[in-house]
């Protein structure tokens, strides 16, 4: 049973879940048909795919998608600028997998344009509110990049290997972490990009905790990805065990990305509690302050 059966005996509620990039569907099919073939051309359908999104419904630049193919275009030109630099051990290398995953995020996105044709519970997440309000441009983000982490990355290493050769941690394996400086440098000005006003409030509040907090998550979840693609790779010759493992991957990415909304709810809840309760109390130390003051006049 895929997740989307599943949500639905938990929550009756939720409507029914229909596929679809209206009113662009013949525009996303065709940017998404054939792949790239490089990091120049990752680079150029991106750019082609935010001009079609940010046309979308509900309102211009305001499609859900449309921020994180945003975050995911300036990561991607970030790679582009490093493939040159003196810190890259293996430039081939280092390029395909680039190419290899953003081919399954223009494949999850083709795929959600065809009525029946299963999309990875891990993308549906983010493409099922993809014209939901609720959902702010950061937290749209963050399930954009969930699903392309917690999900592809281990797929695309994979397919790398496939056709560089399998190295393991060998000298390619230092061109893998240099993403994780890029993330680190990346992630805090697009974060406050896409943050809408009480998140940059918590933004402010909490200082330097959400850079570091959110480096160390980079970190993780990209080495556990390397790991994922190792245990795949053992198992691909097994049909059985291997489809088992890729389902096992596809739902922990998906629930993550619906627990990333679920919790970002109650934080908001609590921090508007928060602030409540403090204007109160600040309103009666005021009152105090006043009522003394008329009493000493």
């Amino acid at each position: 049973m895929r997740l989307r059966e599943c949500r639905k005996r938990i929550e009756p509620d939720v409507g029914e879940i229909v596929n679809g990039w209206t009113p662009a569907e013949k525009e996303m099919a065709e940017a998404c048909r054939v792949p790239p073939e490089d990091i120049a051309g990752v680079v150029a359908r991106l750019k082609l795919l935010q001009q079609i999104l940010d046309e979308m419904p509900p309102s211009p630049k305001a499609h859900r998608v449309a921020a994180f193919n945003s975050l995911y275009l300036t990561i991607t030109e970030r790679v582009a600028a490093h493939l040159d630099g003196k810190d890259v051990v293996d430039r081939q290398w280092l390029e395909v997998l680039d190419v290899e995953f953003a081919r399954l995020y223009f494949t999850a996105l083709s795929s959600w344009g065809v009525p029946d044709r299963d999309t990875p519970d891990a993308w549906e997440v983010l493409f099922r509110r993809a014209q939901d309000s609720g959902v702010s441009g950061l937290e749209a983000a963050v399930l954009g990049v969930n699903a392309h982490i917690n999900h592809d990355l281990a797929f695309a290493v994979m397919a790398t290997w496939r056709r560089l050769g399998h190295p393991g941690d060998g000298p390619q394996h230092p061109d893998y972490l240099l993403v994780n400086r890029i993330f680190y440098e990346e992630i805090p000005p697009l974060r406050r990009r896409f943050a809408n006003a009480w998140q940059l409030e918590i933004d402010r509040c909490v200082g330097e905790l959400d850079d570091w907090s959110q480096r160390v998550l980079v970190r993780t979840t990209r080495a556990m990805a390397w790991e994922q693609a190792e245990r795949l790779w053992e198992l691909q010759d097994d049909k059985e065990d291997f489809a088992r493992a890729c389902m096992v991957i596809d739902r922990a990415a998906a629930i993550a990305g619906e627990t990333l909304l679920r919790g970002t709810g109650i934080v908001r809840v609590l921090w508007l509690t928060m602030r409540a309760a403090a204007a109160d109390v600040w309103r009666k130390v005021r009152g105090r302050r006043t009522v003394r003051q008329l009493a000493k006049a």
